[in-house]
């Protein structure tokens, strides 16, 4: 959407209003949560929080620092507690991490205070976002795209709890997936007031 498009969708009363839910971004490592989350936060005009930032400022350590020193229950804990204080404290929206959703303490929160919207990218597009970054401490596996598909095989039926699913197909800028998000979020004004 252009700058005028944009304007003009909020002179013509299309722009949504104020939240009254925090937006959960959920889904696969790569799928785009926090790029599009972040977008979406700006045309929201609300905060952008980031789990994994957190955590990693509560630790003072990165996220494969975090795994490699502590392990992963000690950050599937850490996680747990994050998103919960960052769901009680302001609305606004929230990127997760690929495995938070997984966590049924997590699931229940996110559905209490919030909507959880999974980004769906089938496994090639993941993989191509993926493959040449070593921020993923669980790719660091003799064969990374074996683990990823094994993680996706697992995932992906969890994902499918989410309130609400947008199929983020490796091909729509960022801008088009915030459109996407948008439009699906119509189908619950009670996270969003739509002037």
């Amino acid at each position: 959407m252009s700058e005028k498009e944009h304007k003009d969708g909020e002179a013509q009363g299309h722009m949504p209003g104020k939240l009254n839910k925090t937006i959960v971004m959920v889904g696969m490592m790569g799928a785009g949560k926090t790029a599009v989350g972040r977008a979406l936060s700006q045309r929201l005009g609300v905060p952008f929080l980031d789990s994994d930032h957190e955590i990693e400022s509560a630790a003072n350590l990165t996220i494969p620092e975090i795994f490699a020193r502590e392990g992963e229950s000690f950050f599937r804990m850490k996680e747990r507690q994050v998103i919960a204080r960052l769901m009680e404290e302001e609305r606004g929206v929230l990127s997760t991490g690929g495995g938070a959703f997984l966590a049924e303490e997590n699931r229940d929160t996110i559905a209490q205070n919030g909507v959880a919207v999974c980004l769906q990218a089938d496994l090639d597009v993941l993989w191509k976002r993926v493959r040449h970054r070593d921020t993923r401490p669980l790719l660091q596996t003799d064969d990374p795209h074996a683990t990823l598909k094994a993680l996706y095989d697992v995932r992906v039926p969890v994902y499918a709890l989410a309130d609400l699913v947008v199929t983020s197909d490796g091909k729509a800028s960022i801008e088009e997936m915030v459109d996407r998000v948008l439009e699906a979020l119509k189908t619950r004004p009670d996270v969003l007031d739509w002037n």
